[in-house]
């Protein structure tokens, strides 16, 4: 009899057959998703969710998945959830040796960053992210020298590269209190400009931007937001501080991901928006069924490209392992860890709106 072990070893990014043995291995994790994806995806899907589940048991592996993924992903193979800084300290702490990060490439980083003694893995390497490439640690030591002294505070969202040449790191849900902890009249704040646009309305501390967008909340405007309001009289709506500013001051909230979920936990709005990428509120709105959610559907066409054929061969072939220079590391980690110095917030729930 072929077990799903047995039927691993082989990798393929074809379909794979619905078997009896499958849908009992899976049975329990159907019921979880059917309000979600019908029985035609999960017949396809199905197969790809028992070999990988298997094969993690097999290789001490754990995966890791954005608030982005699909729900196929999200909900069916993830050992943990969360935004990036969430899934690189939840890998720090897991015994496992192998972490798949189904996510974008700066996310994996990170994970190694934080767990050099692990082996990292990213399905797809071309999963970048816009906001990621619009700043490099040579780019860092320019700013450096056009505004000596200036401490700059550089988003979870870069390179390791670019952690490196930064005094400390930053998350949307802590921007603030990070900036503030520095005590210096100004700082330079990268790579996402409408993130410290957002936060310059928040403090008196000048606040030096870059250029950097990330491309799914860029391409939200005001008038999408009032588009929603006459469509949906009542919804109340959630934004992400990576919208630009105007966006952000038609919201009812505007936070980070973990902040929009707490949001609706503990809100429980009747109607809801939450302006960022949209597989989110598919994952969210398994949680609270009885929250209807209106989905915008920007895309983050780099997340996509993780899907359960390639988290399989991913697990199946141990690639494509993510590995960092040491001293890059070491002094990327320690922007991170002056980050976790100030602290996280416990209910990330200050409203940039």
């Amino acid at each position: 009899m072929t077990t799903l072990l047995d039927t691993a070893a082989r990798t393929s990014l074809k379909p794979l057959p619905f078997t009896p043995e499958v849908a009992r291995a899976t049975k329990e994790i159907r019921e979880k998703v059917k309000r979600l994806i019908p029985d035609v995806e999960w017949e396809l899907h199905a197969p790809f969710i028992a070999r990988i589940n298997a094969l993690k048991k097999e290789k001490n592996a754990v995966i890791l998945a954005h608030n982005y993924q699909t729900p196929d992903i999200f909900n069916t193979v993830a050992d943990f959830v969360g935004d990036s800084l969430q899934l690189a300290r939840e890998a720090a702490k897991t015994d496992a040796q192998v972490i798949v990060q189904a996510g974008v490439h700066f996310m994996a980083e990170t994970s190694k960053i934080l767990s050099p003694e692990k082996t990292v893995l990213i399905p797809d390497l071309e999963a970048g992210c816009s906001l990621a490439a619009s700043i490099t640690g040579a780019d860092v030591r320019l700013l450096r020298q056009r505004f000596p002294g200036v401490p700059i505070v550089t988003y979870v969202n870069t390179s390791a590269d670019v952690k490196a040449e930064s005094d400390i790191c930053c998350t949307s849900s802590n921007a603030v209190d990070v900036v503030e902890s520095l005590g210096a009249p100004r700082v330079i704040m990268i790579p996402d400009e409408f993130l410290a646009k957002n936060v310059a309305r928040m403090t008196k501390v000048e606040i030096i931007t870059w250029a950097g967008h990330c491309e799914v909340h860029e391409r939200f405007s005001a008038e999408d937001i009032r588009a929603f309001r006459k469509s949906h009289p009542g919804v109340i709506i959630l934004a992400h501080p990576e919208c630009p500013p105007e966006v952000v001051a038609e919201a009812d909230f505007a936070g980070s991901t973990s902040a929009m979920i707490g949001y609706v936990g503990d809100k429980r709005p009747k109607r809801v928006v939450m302006v960022t990428e949209c597989s989110m509120s598919d994952n969210v709105s398994l949680a609270y069924p009885d929250v209807e959610f209106v989905r915008p559907c920007n895309l983050c066409p780099h997340m996509k490209r993780i899907t359960l054929p390639k988290i399989l061969r991913s697990l199946e072939t141990m690639t494509y392992e993510v590995t960092v220079d040491p001293a890059i590391a070491a002094r990327a980690r320690a922007a991170v860890e002056r980050m976790l110095a100030v602290g996280m917030p416990t209910k990330s729930h200050r409203n940039f709106a």
